[in-house]
C-alpha cells in the first residue's frame, strides 16, 4: 500500500500538466526535484517489494516486454489503442 501511495504522489506532480509541460518538467528546478524525489520513493518501495517476494526486477521487466511484443506486434498495432 505504501508503494501505491508513493505512485499517487508521483502522479500528482503531473496531474494538471499538459503533455508538453510534462515532457519538460525536469527543466524546472523545484518541480524536477519533487519528481526526482517521488521516483526515488517509488523505486525504494518497488525494490523492497520485489526483494521480499523474491522477484528479480530485471527478469520481470524483460519477460513482460517479451510478452507484450507477442501480444502487440509493433507492425500491426502501431497507432492503435485497441486492446487484444
Amino acid at each position: 500500500m505504501a508503494l501505491a501511495g508513493e505512485v499517487g504522489e508521483l502522479v500528482a506532480e503531473f496531474q494538471w500538466l499538459t503533455p508538453e509541460q510534462a515532457a519538460t518538467v525536469m527543466d524546472d528546478p523545484e518541480a524536477g526535484a519533487r519528481v526526482r524525489a517521488e521516483i526515488g520513493d517509488v523505486m525504494i518501495y518497488l525494490t523492497r517489494l520485489a526483494d521480499v517476494l523474491g522477484i528479480d526486477l530485471t527478469e520481470a521487466a524483460v519477460a513482460k516486454l517479451a510478452e507484450v511484443s507477442v501480444r502487440y506486434p509493433a507492425g500491426e498495432v502501431r497507432g492503435s489503442a485497441a486492446k487484444r
